[in-house]
């Protein structure tokens, strides 16, 4: 079976053009359960570096569909054994405004939007610089 992956190497996702917020925000909570965007940020903003795109799209799966641990490593190879969208279109780049830095091992961290970080990451030229998807054509 082919394995994909979202996961990115020596990159920075920066906010989509349409984001419509100038600087990275918190996702904000809404009702009971945490949204996407919530566990996305959750996961990558306490453990920066330790997550690749591919750990951390597959936990919010699995903890979103209450999948047992027992059954999380036959379902993470189903999971991508066809392709899956990349952070490319996580709410966190395309609404919050929050860029994702991976690394040369694909572990990823976050950067708002109107930090120094974010902009030395924009204007790294060893970095591959991705735009995140719009959320209007």
């Amino acid at each position: 079976m082919k394995v994909h992956t979202t996961n990115y190497q020596n990159t920075f996702i920066e906010m989509a053009e349409d984001c419509p917020v100038e600087e990275g925000q918190i996702p904000p909570l809404k009702g009971e359960n945490k949204s996407i965007a919530n566990l996305q940020f959750d996961m990558i903003i306490k453990h920066p570096y330790k997550y690749t795109s591919d750990d951390v799209l597959f936990t919010v799966y699995a903890e979103r569909n209450n999948i047992p641990k027992s059954q999380l490593k036959e379902l993470r190879e189903q999971f991508f054994s066809k392709g899956q969208p990349c952070l490319r279109t996580s709410p966190l780049t395309k609404r919050y405004g929050w860029g994702v830095h991976s690394d040369e091992k694909s572990k990823i961290a976050l950067y708002a939007a109107g930090t120094k970080e974010y902009t030395k990451f924009l204007k790294d030229k060893t970095l591959k610089v991705v735009k995140a998807m719009r959320t209007s054509k």
